[in-house]
């Protein structure tokens, strides 16, 4: 049962982050998986360039990539529609040094080694999780008989469509979840365990 931690004292909002991320199969066979982030202060603000009013966006970011079925982009592209400094947008244009890296085991290394620090822009960066996540779910809630697929890889043929594989918890090659889907694919229970080499 959850409980309300600040149900005995009263609160006034200070800060809303929203981040909107969506998957889209393009008709080229690809995907696009857009994020839309807004911060905005639930009171007036004087920014070091500008006033920014209580509600209106301080940070108002798109950011598109597009990858293919094993998850590696091919193209990205970052917009700035608002943000703290005139000089914030300058950057967008890095976000296309992407193209060619898979999402899987050290996609954040690489994205930090491409376009950590200066070399890119904190939110901008840190929306790329939210977005891998999104483009596992839009590519594997697509590809028929993705879970199903579990025994051929286990048996080594071809690359895994599970990429979640030992990536959490609940997924752990030698855990239930894994142990059911290799029953569902008429794998033996306790049978060989399945490469996570993304």
């Amino acid at each position: 049962m959850s409980q309300n931690l600040s149900a005995s004292a009263s609160r006034k909002l200070a800060h809303t982050r929203r981040i909107v991320c969506n998957g889209y199969l393009r008709d080229d066979g690809l995907y696009d998986i857009e994020a839309h982030m807004t911060d905005a202060k639930g009171h007036d603000s004087t920014l070091l360039f500008k006033d920014v009013p209580r509600g209106a966006p301080i940070h108002d970011m798109r950011f598109t990539i597009t990858i293919d079925a094993s998850l590696v982009i091919r193209a990205a592209r970052a917009h700035t529609d608002s943000a703290p400094t005139p000089w914030c947008s300058q950057i967008n244009a890095a976000y296309a040094k992407l193209a060619g890296i898979a999402i899987g085991n050290g996609f954040m290394k690489e994205v930090k080694a491409r376009l950590g620090g200066t070399l890119g822009c904190t939110h901008l960066t840190e929306l790329l999780g939210p977005m891998a996540t999104t483009a596992f779910q839009t590519i594997m809630g697509l590809q028929e008989g993705a879970h199903t697929s579990l025994a051929a890889v286990a048996r080594g043929e071809g690359k895994p469509l599970l990429p979640m594989l030992d990536a959490c918890h609940a997924w752990r090659a030698e855990g239930e979840v894994v142990q059911a889907l290799r029953e569902r694919a008429g794998e033996p229970a306790a049978r060989a365990r399945v490469r996570a080499d993304v």
